[in-house]
């Protein structure tokens, strides 16, 4: 005689049974991410249809494109775009990183404190401020070092041509643009830092690893994705800057990666803020389609900046 064995019944999964104040806080934070998708999209939807007329074929009554092609006309700027913004980064992300890591491994305890309280204070102030400093104060005392740059190194691309004798040049635009973007990169790799497993750190310490042997292989290489981050958003913050740019460079529409001349091509923001005030009709459309050109470069950065912190942390996992 067999005898079959029923299965044993399981119990019904028990739900939690979830509180006011997590609902809330769960809408609020739905929410506010669904504000956020709305708002880029209603940008995004503005700048194409103001954009449209830019386009179009005839451009006779366009007083900005005076009868010649967009393209022609927003490739000069795009290039002023890139090429300050990538001297600025060239500038401020090594000397962001020795600042973060100063503060979160090298400094004492007050001292580190102190340090990131100027930092945070130095991200809080406006940029018209930094144009000021840069176009009345920087300007002028880089001028002699311009000159001496131009007379015994002009063999280097960058620093030959004519000189400018105001010093408001596409270098004196990029250092106030490095200057700007520091504390936020500084800001970002410090909490990255800050961040590293501790037994890494002891782990290299107790081989016999110095500090900067430490730093070197336990803490840049956890920090990698962080950096990346921290440079794309300076990046974003360089791409996008008006008005300390508008109040430094004197602006020209041209392609030229000397870096000490008074002919210096002008990024789109800065050319915006000055050509918009005498703007009507379809030159208004004009400007905004240079934004929505800016607005692709953009999102195409931090595109880029979250693709490679996603395969640097999906590296990271797999090993």
């Amino acid at each position: 005689m067999t005898t079959t064995t029923r299965p044993a019944r399981t119990a019904p999964p028990i739900k939690a049974k979830q509180r006011l104040g997590d609902r809330v806080f769960s809408g609020t934070a739905l929410g506010a991410g669904i504000i956020i998708l709305v708002v880029l999209a209603a940008v995004a939807a503005f700048l194409i249809i103001q954009s449209i007329p830019a386009f179009a074929p005839d451009t006779t009554d366009n007083h900005i494109l005076n009868g010649g092609s967009f393209w022609a006309y927003v490739g000069p700027l795009v290039f002023g775009t890139v090429w300050v913004s990538f001297i600025a980064l060239l500038i401020a992300a090594p000397i962001s990183i020795g600042i973060a890591l100063f503060i979160s491994h090298y400094a004492p305890r007050r001292l580190a404190g102190l340090l990131g309280y100027i930092i945070d204070l130095l991200a809080a102030v406006p940029s018209v401020v930094f144009g000021l400093w840069g176009g009345l104060v920087l300007a002028p005392l880089l001028q002699p070092i311009y000159a001496w740059l131009n007379q015994y190194m002009s063999w280097v691309p960058f620093f030959g041509g004519q000189v400018s004798s105001t010093g408001k040049t596409i270098m004196t635009a990029a250092l106030v643009l490095a200057v700007m973007v520091i504390p936020i990169m500084t800001a970002i790799c410090r909490e990255v830092f800050l961040q590293t497993p501790k037994l890494h750190e002891e782990a290299a310490l107790a081989l016999g690893a110095t500090r900067w042997e430490m730093v070197r292989m336990a803490v840049l290489p956890f920090a990698r994705g962080g950096i990346v981050s921290a440079t794309m958003l300076a990046l974003g913050r360089a791409l996008g800057e008006t008005m300390a740019v508008t109040m430094v460079l004197s602006p020209a529409a041209v392609y030229s990666f000397l870096v000490l001349t008074a002919t210096n091509p002008t990024p789109i923001p800065a050319n915006i803020a000055l050509a918009f005030p005498e703007a009507h009709g379809t030159g208004v459309n004009t400007l905004i389609a240079t934004g929505l050109i800016l607005f692709i470069v953009t999102f195409a950065v931090n595109a880029l900046a979250r693709w490679i912190v996603s395969r640097r942390a999906e590296f990271s996992g797999a090993n």
